[in-house]
């Protein structure tokens, strides 16, 4: 292999070990300024496609230790790799293609098993690992809240209780002393504007 190709196929590999995922999709007829778009969008997502030399692509795999591709490595090819997961730069991809029908995602490869392109497309309706270990959380979360209140009821049903007697006591004696207020007492029942006798 010459020396250029020995550096191309350096720098696959080091994509390769670098992602947990690669997607394979044929570009054919894609323009440049499309694919230049494609990238960008990628990119916002924390992935990246490049466009691959079949056949040293195909020794960078072997090197790398990933599933044999055989003969599915034909024609144009560009491969998304990434850091983060394989969701969101699925999500690019389904959304790019259905914008301008390029590129045809041929086959993906996440943990070492081939995924077909049907799998990647399912994969890109799922929501992204942050938003899934959100809800994961939120179900984690949700029956230890309810025990909360299940527990706080008991003593918060009581407090209003003995708020609602108190409230009834303290109407009860301002009732009192209202009334006691307004009765005469008997010193004024006496009528001194009567003649003495």
């Amino acid at each position: 292999m010459r020396h250029e190709k020995k550096f191309i196929n350096a720098e696959y590999v080091s994509r390769l070990n670098q992602s947990p995922f690669f997607i394979v999709a044929d570009y054919t007829g894609l323009k440049v300024h499309h694919f230049t778009e494609l990238r960008k969008r990628l990119r916002k997502s924390g992935a990246e496609v490049h466009v691959v030399k079949n056949t040293i692509f195909k020794i960078a795999v072997k090197e790398a230790g990933l599933a044999d591709l055989g003969a599915a490595l034909t024609g144009q090819m560009a491969v998304v790799t990434g850091p983060k997961d394989i969701s969101s730069a699925a999500k690019v991809l389904k959304t790019f293609a259905s914008e301008f029908d390029r590129p045809k995602i041929r086959f993906g490869i996440l943990d070492n098993k081939r995924l077909d392109a049907a799998s990647v497309l399912a994969i890109a309706d799922l929501p992204s690992v942050d938003v899934l270990r959100g809800q994961l959380l939120g179900l984690l979360q949700a029956p230890a809240s309810q025990l909360v209140r299940v527990l706080i009821e008991p003593a918060a049903s009581l407090a209003r209780v003995l708020k609602a007697k108190a409230d009834k006591a303290d109407k009860a004696e301002t009732v009192d002393k209202a009334e006691t207020v307004e009765a005469p007492s008997s010193a004024d029942t006496t009528d001194t504007t009567a003649p003495a006798a």
